[in-house]
């Protein structure tokens, strides 16, 4: 692996900083206590590419490799975990599974859409029954003629309500059966889909979450993507870049929390010195730097693999597992190296604290991660 990044990663990582200093850090906690989702916002980051970093440039994206993608969501994750869990989700989930799955045809006409920011793409396969049991999903297609009817529900779908496209798995097989289920690219305003309920949740509240409904939805067989019954182990693949989306999203917040605490330890005075004088703190900020880093290390090795074209299906879990609990972990330090203050929505820290924690939920739980290396590490 090289550690020195070129000159290129450097000015996207300053331009993203720049896009997000300017367009996102002003509205934060409008959005946050509003829980807008500000749709407009992901235009204006289509413009710069940063809807479709992974796309090539054929299909109208940026055609950058993971770590320029690491940066990216990590630069606006220091200021917002919303707006970089919507950018993720709409880059490595919707538009990565099209770009990975989907014939030429079906690139071509989605692709420039979704790497424009002109829509938005979600990606369905939880339901109300199934987060980490995916295999007992209950939402069906059935075939008929040139057309697949879709029945069912997902649930915890990253914008549900506002996206313009959604990959959902649904099940065309037998239940439990992983050859069982097929993808489908599904676009707003096919009669029976349609957004259900909004979440109302603790934190990313300006990364809109809600229910998606299939009410006998018509869609046609050129909507599947790839083979029909390859939906789940698709989803599984999807999902080795999706975690290594969350560890770019976990260190961008721990690290939004870090500078914060280390901002505020130098310019807090107790007993008549900054309360970073004091080991009690000190130590606290050591801890946070070392944690970080260790957890970046963690996310490249991850990237590097997938890039060279290797299983990255261990180390994608170990980096999300191990980002995603840090930025918990460091967020919660953070809090407390501000005291009462960092209780108060007017400093950073305590929105960094609510937003953290779906990193350790979302695309796979901690202990589904711990699920993954286990049968990796006692399989050979």
């Amino acid at each position: 692996m090289n550690f020195s990044f070129t000159e290129d990663h450097n000015m996207i990582a300053q331009m993203v900083k720049d896009f997000t200093e300017k367009e996102i850090r002003p509205n934060v906690r409008k959005w946050d206590e509003e829980q807008h989702f500000p749709k407009e916002l992901f235009k204006k980051a289509g413009e710069l590419g940063l809807m479709g970093v992974l796309v090539p440039e054929e299909f109208g994206g940026a055609g950058l490799g993971y770590f320029e993608y690491i940066a990216v969501i990590e630069e606006i994750s220091k200021v917002c975990g919303s707006i970089g869990l919507s950018v993720a989700a709409h880059n490595s989930l919707c538009t990565n599974h099209i770009l990975k799955f989907g014939n030429k045809e079906q690139k071509n006409k989605w692709l420039p859409k979704l790497a424009s920011g002109e829509w938005i793409g979600a990606w369905g396969l939880t339901e109300p029954n199934t987060g980490s049991d995916a295999m007992r999903m209950k939402c069906t297609a059935v075939e008929d003629g040139d057309h697949w009817v879709i029945n069912g529900a997902k649930n915890f779908i990253t914008h549900g309500k506002s996206g313009d496209i959604i990959v959902v798995i649904a099940r065309t097989g037998e239940l439990l059966d992983s050859h069982g289920m097929t993808a489908f690219a599904v676009e707003r305003g096919t009669q029976g889909f349609s957004g259900g309920k909004k979440e109302d949740k603790l934190g990313m509240r300006a990364s809109e979450t809600a229910e998606v409904i299939f009410d006998n939805c018509r869609v046609h067989k050129n909507n599947i993507l790839g083979k029909i019954g390859e939906g789940f182990i698709q989803s599984m693949k999807i999902l080795d870049g999706g975690r290594i989306s969350i560890g770019a999203l976990s260190i961008g917040m721990a690290e939004g929390a870090m500078n914060a605490s280390i901002t505020y330890a130098k310019e807090r005075e107790q007993f008549g010195k900054p309360i970073s004088k004091f080991q009690g703190v000190s130590f606290k900020l050591a801890d946070m730097a070392t944690e970080l880093e260790a957890s970046k290390l963690l996310l490249y090795k991850a990237a590097d693999v997938l890039m060279n074209g290797g299983d990255a299906n261990k180390y994608s879990a170990m980096a999300k597992y191990k980002s995603s609990e840090v930025a918990v972990a460091i967020a919660n330090e953070a809090v407390q190296v501000f005291g009462g203050y960092g209780y108060i929505k007017e400093y950073p820290v305590e929105k960094f604290y609510r937003d953290s924690k779906l990193a350790t939920i979302g695309e796979g739980t901690s202990e589904i991660q711990k699920l993954v290396i286990s049968r990796s590490l006692l399989s050979n």
